[in-house]
């Protein structure tokens, strides 16, 4: 039984990962929400078997409140959002797919590389899980740095803050006051980010980061 919730807990966060890789491969705005819904998805499974293994009730809420807010209420605000902006169109890149994707699989290298040392002495669950949370970290960093849309990057910032949560709840947790008031800091960064973006679109008609750049260096 005890293997048993190991492999339970490192298949979730395999699959948290294998989302994030799905993330990067996508190239139209509606197909990288509906993965950002799973990603969340996977995160509230994640935390919820957390709770079990670990005898923390407070998980929980943590998992219901990815499940609610990650994987429901943000990702269909974005698709109201992106309807509004009238930008349905591919996924604009700076590098090729295929390299983002190379990138992507380096860094889960150089996650494992990093942490699984640093973390020897530390529970097998929660050693193997940090370091595939710092993955997930760095592939949404990735993602945040090789898209010009905003709205994608946008869901490169959630996938990076999911990865955070994971790795605190794989380390025994954070206080339930923490997690609250952080998932709810994210909630309203996201809404800023909206009317940043509709302000964006009602000033320059666009919300692609190139298209900004050639503005600003014609104003100049």
């Amino acid at each position: 039984m005890h293997s048993l919730s190991f492999d339970i807990a490192h298949m979730l966060a395999g699959g948290l990962v294998l989302v994030s890789f799905l993330m990067l491969y996508q190239d139209r705005l509606y197909a990288l929400l509906n993965v950002l819904a799973l990603h969340a998805l996977v995160l509230a499974l994640s935390v919820a078997w957390q709770a079990h293994i670990q005898d923390a009730p407070h998980l929980y809420i943590t998992a219901a409140i990815a499940l609610g807010f990650k994987a429901i209420l943000i990702p269909w605000a974005l698709r109201k959002m992106v309807f509004r902006l009238g930008i349905h169109r591919e996924v604009e890149t700076v590098v090729s797919i295929g390299l983002t994707m190379l990138a992507g699989m380096a860094l889960v290298a150089l996650s494992l590389q990093v942490m699984l040392p640093v973390t020897a002495q530390a529970d097998p669950v929660a050693r193997e899980d940090i370091a595939l949370a710092l993955s997930v970290v760095l592939i949404g960093l990735l993602m945040m740095v090789t898209r010009r849309n905003a709205v994608s990057q946008v869901v490169g910032f959630l996938s990076l803050e999911n990865g955070i949560i994971f790795a605190a709840t794989g380390a025994r947790g954070m206080p339930l006051v923490v997690e609250i008031s952080v998932a709810f800091s994210v909630l309203i960064a996201f809404i800023v980010v909206g009317i940043f973006l509709f302000r964006i679109r009602e000033r320059f008609d666009t919300v692609d980061d190139a298209a900004l750049d050639q503005f600003r260096g014609g104003r100049s």
